[in-house]
């Protein structure tokens, strides 16, 4: 009975298979015949991280974006939107109004039709989404942290939260005779919520019709990485890490979002890069920002205040970033008083432990170094290995202090959701490694987070297991193809 039953059963089987291998062709069908749009773009899945092929007018690459990623982008979405409207205690009619008035009219045209196409792309794909969901999203992190806290403040609302922009991201750049082979090497980790954090793991390899072809990660439906890591076919490669406490905003400039796009496609230098992400500028998300020019070997360190914008940069030497400001008059005129004395903070704690391990390693530094700078759970203030919120591997969930400087209370879910870094030799090749999920390798467990802290219960419905992936190569023009998928 069993011989004469298993040809049966592997002739099932093999139609289970074929009918499979039919819906997946038929999907690769409807997306790339029905919509001509569609025809260059592609997604697959590596390590943890979706990677997100764009190419053509901005339009197009609009709609590539918002079609390929439009269940992500609806789940990110609300993580978002239930991550602003907690935190600033308005609703998001707030942010859509924010989006369409205040900054829709600041935002250059190639951007307003690139996300007009993202809006398009998804609700095509049946996400349930218009276009000022999508800038708001676009703005998520300027609006919150930084229109938000100037407004209550002008206002003058006694009762609003307590809002400081917060710190985001431990990082370094060298070069010369700091480096192995004497060339450029930059690395960034991103810190931030784990609700949001555990969903910003896209690549975007994008080919526009304008200006340089662009590999960063990013956030899904953001038209920039927005944590702020990528290289550009002109060799420009670019990080930052943001500045503790900072307090700014101008109503009538150029949203960040819009600035930091556009210099990661346009610039070809240093001096490029600085100029266009000055350009009107209006103080959101204000950032120290290191930047390499691979063709020079010349690196460089940004402080972008909305009043101050100091600028240093060297062929031989290194900068390292972890949410500290480092002009005074910066410090004075344009934060809440970031008190660069106090040891046991996370900015300045992370500040030391990065010059000890730079300073340390020089002569040597490479990506492997790197990985293993973004990973370090050295607490530079107590003087011994532990995960927290001093660790260039952040872990604030494991903090009985939290962050008193971002607002964040004790045993906060954030830290470090993922890291990347690259060297010349890699830029050349449009190319660079990434971490998904804590540099370390740790994993963040969701219910067992809950369980043991329920005043972040109100999470819950979103909230989810932040598991860390290898670490992954990923390069401009990679392709990895399921059955019947169109090449």
């Amino acid at each position: 009975m069993f011989n004469k039953s298993l040809p049966a059963l592997f002739s099932a089987v093999i139609l289970i298979v074929l009918a499979a291998a039919v819906a997946v062709t038929a999907f690769a069908v409807d997306v790339h015949q029905a919509d001509p749009r569609l025809e260059k773009a592609y997604r697959f899945q590596k390590g943890g991280w979706t990677y997100v092929h764009l190419e053509g007018s901005p339009s197009e690459i609009g709609f590539q974006h918002g079609y390929l990623l439009a269940p992500e982008i609806a789940d990110g979405l609300d993580a978002v939107r239930l991550l602003g409207t907690h935190d600033t205690q308005r609703d998001w009619q707030f942010f859509r109004t924010n989006a369409r008035e205040m900054l829709w009219p600041h935002i250059d045209t190639e951007y307003q039709q690139e996300l007009q196409g993202i809006t398009d792309g998804a609700r095509a794909h049946g996400a349930d989404v218009d276009l000022y969901d999508i800038v708001a999203l676009n703005a998520f992190e300027e609006v919150p942290d930084y229109y938000v806290p100037w407004l209550n403040k002008r206002e003058k609302q006694a009762s609003a939260p307590k809002l400081k922009a917060p710190g985001h991201c431990s990082a370094f750049i060298a070069t010369g005779s700091y480096t192995r082979d004497h060339q450029i090497v930059i690395a960034h980790n991103n810190w931030t919520g784990y609700l949001d954090g555990e969903r910003w793991v896209v690549i975007f390899d994008i080919v526009p019709q304008h200006g340089q072809r662009i590999l960063m990660d990013g956030y899904p439906g953001v038209i920039t990485s927005d944590d702020d890591f990528g290289v550009n076919s002109a060799g420009i490669m670019i990080t930052e890490t943001t500045i503790t406490q900072f307090e700014g905003w101008d109503p009538n400039a150029k949203p960040e979002f819009v600035r930091s796009r556009k210099a990661l496609q346009y610039a070809q230098s240093i001096d490029d890069y600085v100029r266009i992400i000055e350009d009107g500028n209006n103080g959101g998300y204000a950032n120290d920002w290191l930047i390499g020019d691979r063709k020079t070997g010349e690196i460089a360190y940004l402080e972008l205040g909305l009043k101050n914008t100091p600028l240093w940069r060297t062929k031989d030497g290194y900068y390292v970033s972890s949410n500290f400001a480092r002009d005074p008059k910066l410090i004075k005129e344009e934060t809440s008083g970031f008190d660069v004395t106090d040891m046991s903070s996370s900015m300045n704690a992370r500040h030391v432990r990065a010059e000890e391990m730079v300073q340390h390693a020089k002569g040597t530094i490479d990506v492997k170094f790197a990985q293993e700078f973004l990973s370090d759970h050295y607490d530079s203030f107590e003087k011994k290995e532990q995960p927290n919120e001093r660790s260039l591997c952040g872990h604030v969930d494991a903090s009985p202090r939290g962050v008193p400087q971002w607002e964040r209370g004790p045993y906060s879910d954030e830290g470090a959701v993922q890291g990347k870094a690259t060297d010349s030799a890699m830029a050349a090749k449009m190319s660079f490694v990434a971490r998904a999920g804590h540099p370390c390798g740790a994993d963040f467990m969701a219910a067992d987070f809950l369980e043991k802290h329920p005043e972040f219960a109100w999470q819950k419905p979103l909230l989810r297991d932040m598991k860390a992936g290898p670490w992954t190569v990923f390069t401009v023009g990679q392709k990895e193809f399921t059955v019947g998928q169109k090449e």
